[in-house]
This record gives structure tokens, C-alpha cells and sequence, in this order.
């Protein structure tokens, strides 16, 4: 079996000149992974390139794929990803990821856009203060999830409470009131990884459930799990299609 014409094409647009050393030492299997992730999986939807490596960044981030993601981040820029974008989604991931996995993507990130040209700090993007973060969170759980998380974070056994704040104030107000990514992009990155990580199916459904609300529809969800199959795997994959057809259930 060879390497088919796409696949070269897609990988020289990906990294041009790039050449892996699995080609001699692994020829069978880089020529099968090549030819199934960058020309059949690719093949199968219409879905764009941005959003793509859009959604590969947040499943390695996701599945802590370190040394492929420094390897996507030149190609995402290459399909159209800007630095802001790829920043705000190595942000946005402390929130479901945690600091403690996320602090090497941070490093790594810096130094591909260094090496890419790119000057840092990039722009600001923060569009909250300390004093209004909750409101503008809350605000955000309501545009998203439905008029039923006004007072969420005011719910629950009182010795728990404060979570319920956090992720008003923390996790909304502070990562999706900022700009760079919208509603619709966020929701996606999200969904790529709780379903990148793993054991976290309750929440998986619950932001399926909301990416359908917000217009990332059944359709498009399952072609996100398609394009980041080769990333995170087959049962992953198969969670997350589980997790959309019992969100899509519950919608209808």
C-alpha cells in the first residue's frame, strides 16, 4: 500500500517539507494511519479546515496528546486557526481540564507561535472584571443551557455551594465571556474535551445537549467526533456518539 495523492497533498499543506521518521522505520503503519486520518476521515464531511483543527487542538488538549499538538499547532495556523484562537482554546481548557494538565500545552503553545513568528503577548481578550465576572457568567449559562441556570449558582447544599459560584463566575465568566472565540466555537471546544478525556459522559451529554441549542447540531457534533477519531480513539468516540443520540433524544 502507498501513501495515496491526497494524503501527501494534506499532509504538505499541514507542515510543508515535513517528513516523519515512522516512514522507515514503521512504513506499514504511518502509511495506513496517513492514509486513514489525512484523506479517508478528512474525505468524509464537508466540515471546514479551521474548524477542524479547531476541534484537534482541544481533543489532544483533551487527551494529553503534548507531542502531536505541537506538531497540529503549525498546521492549524496553516488552515486558517489564528494565534488568538488557539490561545483562548488552550485557555479555555483549564476550566475542564485543570491547571495541572494544561500547564505544558501552555509552554508548548508559546513556543510554536514563537517559532511561527508570532509576537507575544498576544492582544487581551477579557471582556470581565473581579467585580461583575458572576453576572456576566450567569448571563452566559443562561444564553446557553436556558433561563433554568439563573439562580444555579445559588443551589445546593450549602458546604457546596461555592462550586456551583465557581463555575458561574470562573468557568463562564472568565473564559467564555472572553473574545476571540463565540458561543457556537466554545461550545464545540468543550465537547471535543470532556469527550478527549474521558469518564465525564454526564457532563459530555449535558454540552451536547447545549451545543444542539445553541445551532451545533446532531449532524455537526458527529462529524467532530469523525474528524478527532484518530486523536483520541475508537471508545472514546464511540462515548461521545452515545452521549449526542441520548442528548438528541432529549431535545426532540
Amino acid at each position: 500500500m502507498a501513501i495515496t495523492e491526497f494524503s501527501k497533498r494534506y499532509l504538505e499543506k499541514m507542515i510543508p517539507g515535513y517528513s516523519s521518521k515512522l516512514s522507515e522505520t514503521d512504513p506499514e503503519f504511518i502509511e495506513r494511519f496517513t492514509n486513514f486520518a489525512f484523506d479517508e476521515v478528512v474525505n468524509q464531511d464537508a466540515l471546514d479546515g479551521r474548524t477542524r483543527f479547531m476541534a484537534i487542538l482541544a481533543a489532544l488538549l483533551g487527551c494529553q496528546g503534548l507531542d502531536m499538538f505541537k506538531v497540529m499547532v503549525p498546521a492549524a495556523l496553516r488552515f486558517g486557526v489564528t494565534p488568538v484562537e488557539i490561545k483562548e482554546i488552550v485557555y479555555q481548557s483549564v476550566a475542564y481540564l485543570g491547571i495541572g494538565r494544561v500547564y505544558p500545552f501552555l509552554d508548548a503553545v508559546n513556543a510554536c507561535l514563537i517559532s511561527e513568528g508570532v509576537l507575544l503577548p498576544l492582544e487581551g481578550q477579557a471582556e470581565t472584571t473581579m467585580e461583575n465576572q458572576l453576572e456576566a457568567g450567569v448571563q452566559v449559562q443562561v444564553d446557553i443551557f436556558g433561563e433554568g441556570m439563573r439562580g444555579f449558582y445559588r443551589s445546593g447544599p450549602e458546604e457546596s455551594r461555592h462550586i456551583n459560584r465557581w463555575l458561574a463566575d470562573n468557568c463562564f465568566g472568565d473564559y467564555y465571556t472572553r473574545k476571540g472565540l463565540d458561543y457556537q466555537q466554545r461550545e464545540m471546544i468543550t465537547f471535543c474535551f470532556l469527550a478527549a478525556q474521558g469518564g465525564c459522559e454526564p457532563q459530555l451529554t449535558s454540552h451536547a445537549a447545549a451545543n444542539m441549542r445553541i445551532g451545533n447540531d446532531k449532524a455537526f457534533l458527529i462529524s467532530i467526533i469523525s474528524q478527532c477519531l484518530p486523536y483520541i480513539g475508537y471508545p472514546r468516540s464511540l462515548n461521545a456518539l452515545r452521549c449526542v443520540n441520548d442528548a438528541a433524544e432529549k431535545e426532540a
